[in-house]
């Protein structure tokens, strides 16, 4: 049975069937979920929910629920096998969790596809269809973060507008998650990477997929990307101030070269500095019709150095986020022996585990093994990062995914 009560009456061991309000102003990525956690009832009482809808079949009803909390906690609330809550995410390995990516990956495309096409013929974003897609990818994400992200770049040109989003919303999630911003935060950042590039989909194909160098003329048709795209997402009332504000900006710099707006330092709001440094490392680690993806390691030296690009504290904190050598970067170590990243010790981030695979003296293949180079018995090291393309490599996924 359905009741509906206001958040204060709210007890653990209730089933939540719906809550009342704006999606966006909801403490959880679910709705529909028993209530056991002491925090998460705290989250939704301090929240903006007024009330929310309650199935007393499935859980505690209003009149079951102590008042007095000391009888509370003498007849402490069980739950049946009907009842038992959805366990919050657990850390696994990169072995773990890709599969369960590479599923996340491919319906999120197509949810995506689908959303920007509808777009496309003019109708307005409907953000709640957005929401399953962030859930998603952040209950990917907080397992391992390394997984997704690391598949999300391996993307064919051909499908690059629509997974650059993905990508994006994935690299946004992680860098919040980060940050240590809270549930609401870290669901508008998803939000925000996920539509900062609608306004793509209505530039005209023979520029946006043009595989050689744009014209002046051709260029300034791409620059408007970010305006027509805010005017795509204003014809929803839902969409969030801050993802208006991604679309918008996510092309300024720092030192206030960018565009649209020439906006520098601080004027740049914090989601739209960080959407600059994941929708840049995205694109340079994709295959695009005009380039090859480049090492993500490389990627990474790359773009410290450029000056005034980025918010320099948000980009160390971003180099954190998918390490120092991100999954698949190939490197050289101390030994003479060449090796792909297959996973990172986020404690060492310069010391991350490695399958080594060719010799550099023989420039012969060997037999694979996996090194962790975090372990105390291990005495080797890496000495530098290597371009695949000078080594002739190709298709070093097959050695980590």
């Amino acid at each position: 049975m359905l009741k509906m009560i206001s958040t204060h009456q709210v007890r653990l061991g209730m089933y939540i069937q719906s809550l009342e309000g704006n999606w966006l102003s909801h403490p959880f990525w679910k709705a529909k979920f028993v209530l056991y956690d002491q925090a998460d009832l705290e989250a939704l009482q301090n929240s903006k929910v007024s009330a929310v809808w309650i199935d007393c079949s499935k859980g505690a009803d209003i009149t079951e629920t102590a008042e007095d909390p000391s009888q509370e906690q003498k007849e402490p609330l069980t739950y049946t096998a009907q009842t038992l809550p959805t366990p919050k995410p657990v850390s696994t390995t990169v072995a773990e969790e890709l599969h369960r990516a590479s599923q996340i990956l491919n319906h999120s495309k197509l949810a995506v596809m689908q959303l920007f096409n509808e777009a496309r013929l003019g109708k307005a974003i409907d953000i709640e269809q957005c929401l399953p897609i962030v859930e998603e990818i952040s209950t990917s994400v907080a397992r391992n973060s390394s997984a997704l992200i690391g598949l999300a770049r391996l993307k064919t040109k051909d499908e690059y507008t629509y997974m650059h989003s993905v990508s994006v919303c994935a690299l946004m999630v992680a860098l919040a998650q980060r940050l240590g911003l809270d549930n609401e935060q870290i669901r508008e950042a998803g939000i925000a990477g996920l539509l900062h590039d609608v306004g793509k989909i209505v530039i005209p194909g023979v520029v946006l997929n043009k595989s050689g160098k744009l014209t002046d003329d051709e260029f300034s048709v791409m620059r408007r990307h970010p305006e027509l795209g805010h005017a795509m997402l204003l014809k929803s009332e839902l969409i969030p101030k801050c993802a208006l504000d991604v679309c918008l900006h996510h092309h300024e710099k720092i030192d206030g070269t960018g565009y649209p707006h020439s906006l520098q330092g601080q004027q740049i709001s914090i989601l739209a500095r960080m959407a600059t440094i994941c929708d840049v490392y995205d694109a340079i680690t994709s295959n695009r019709p005009y380039k090859e993806a480049w090492d993500p390691a490389i990627s990474l030296a790359h773009m410290s150095k450029w000056t005034g690009h980025f918010d320099k504290e948000l980009f160390n904190t971003f180099v954190k986020t998918v390490g120092i050598y991100p999954l698949g970067s190939l490197v050289r170590l101390h030994s003479g022996y060449l090796g792909v990243v297959i996973g990172k010790n986020p404690t060492h981030l310069s010391r991350p585990i490695v399958r080594v695979f060719f010799s550099v003296k023989s420039k012969t293949t060997i037999v694979e093994q996996v090194v962790d180079l975090a372990q105390s018995s291990t005495t080797d090291r890496i000495v530098s990062r290597e371009d695949p393309a000078k080594w002739g490599f190709k298709n070093l996924e097959n050695l980590w995914c």
